[in-house]
């Protein structure tokens, strides 16, 4: 039976489900779900991340996190904590360049959230040599400060969506119509007063997503620092006040795709709301940078020099080199759709990010 099928026939058995339920057996069905099947990156699969566009990414990570450990008076244990890690691409340049600060590859104590039995099994390739382990809850950390790297891990999580009718909201829904699966509306209103003020007073028709699952995780990773110190960088596409507007899609073979047409086939996420991520990490304690585009992120913190560099040594790599570089910074590509978010405990100053 297909993942398809067993969603449907779940709905038949209990009614519609919310965009949340259907977001999370799709991606993390145990058997059936987009992320516990085979390597969803790269050219043969159905995106490519930042790391997989070049090397030089991954090395200003590196960078970052260093001068964030230092900042923190480079304490001699550390968690390294990377969720959806992908290939171990990205902590692999990292920790290429980071391990070239004294002291911190023995303190780095690396931790990966990941659920892919394909790519963890890439990450072991990658990245033995610094013996990771494999958390299975991302709140199963030691007392030790934390550093915490999520590239294009939010977006990823369930969202729930909700309309606003001509009276009040109502939960939109997945149910069956004419046998095919289809978007409807509970008929149960939700009351105004538990959406966030920002968007209660909406035009009728209007789409509001809660980010409930990117929240939680926020809190419990938040808590966490603010209690052992340390940061979290998070990047990835989203906006930086929380809005309406539908933003749910579905990515196959790197085409854009219907979200409702092959469950488990297709890669599904939505935009990140970071305001709402950020209210979040200042209530557990911790200091929210402002939001950042991630090209002036990279600019600010060397990706122009180190471009450079990479074009002194491989000269016959120039065109790769720069193409790459502008995938990465440009307004029109993942410059400006893709943003940098910090949180930090208080006294440290995040270098790159801000106004």
């Amino acid at each position: 039976m297909s993942l398809g099928e067993l969603i449907d026939l779940q709905i038949r058995t209990n009614g519609p489900m919310s965009v949340a339920t259907y977001m999370g057996l799709s991606l993390t069905h145990p058997r059936l779900g987009y992320y516990k099947g085979a390597d969803p990156l790269g050219a043969k699969g159905d995106f490519i991340t930042a790391p997989e566009v070049s090397q030089m990414f991954g090395e200003l990570v590196g960078f970052f996190l260093v001068n964030l450990w230092q900042q923190m008076k480079e304490p001699r244990s550390f968690t390294l904590l990377e969720l959806g890690p992908g290939r171990g691409t990205l902590m692999s340049d990292v920790m290429r360049v980071a391990q070239r600060a004294e002291g911190f590859a023995n303190a780095a104590h690396l931790q990966l959230f990941e659920t892919n039995p394909v790519l963890k099994a890439e990450q072991e390739k990658r990245l033995a040599q610094y013996l990771p382990y494999w958390a299975d809850e991302i709140g199963a950390l030691s007392d030790d400060p934390l550093l915490v790297v999520a590239n294009e891990f939010f977006d990823a999580l369930p969202i729930r969506q909700f309309v606003r009718g001509e009276d009040a909201w109502h939960e939109r829904q997945i149910g069956l119509r004419d046998g095919k699966r289809a978007f409807g509306l509970s008929p149960t209103p939700i009351p105004a007063e538990v959406l966030p003020e920002e968007v209660r007073d909406a035009p009728p028709g209007s789409i509001y997503e809660a980010g409930i699952a990117a929240g939680e995780v926020m809190a419990t990773l938040a808590e966490k620092i603010a209690a052992q110190g340390g940061a979290i960088l998070a990047i990835d596409y989203g906006y930086g006040r929380t809005q309406t507007g539908e933003t749910l899609q579905a990515v196959a073979r790197h085409a854009y795709a219907d979200p409702l047409e092959a469950p488990g086939e297709a890669d599904l996420s939505a935009h990140v709301d970071f305001d709402a991520l950020g209210k979040v990490a200042t209530k557990a304690g911790l200091v929210v940078q402002p939001l950042t585009p991630q090209g002036l992120f990279l600019k600010r913190i060397g990706i122009g020099e180190r471009a450079a560099a990479l074009a002194r040594a491989n000269p016959g790599e120039m065109d790769a080199i720069e193409a790459a570089l502008k995938r990465l910074i440009a307004p029109d590509q993942m410059g400006d759709l893709f943003k940098v978010f910090v949180a930090a405990s208080p006294g440290i100053s995040p270098v790159g990010v801000g106004r």
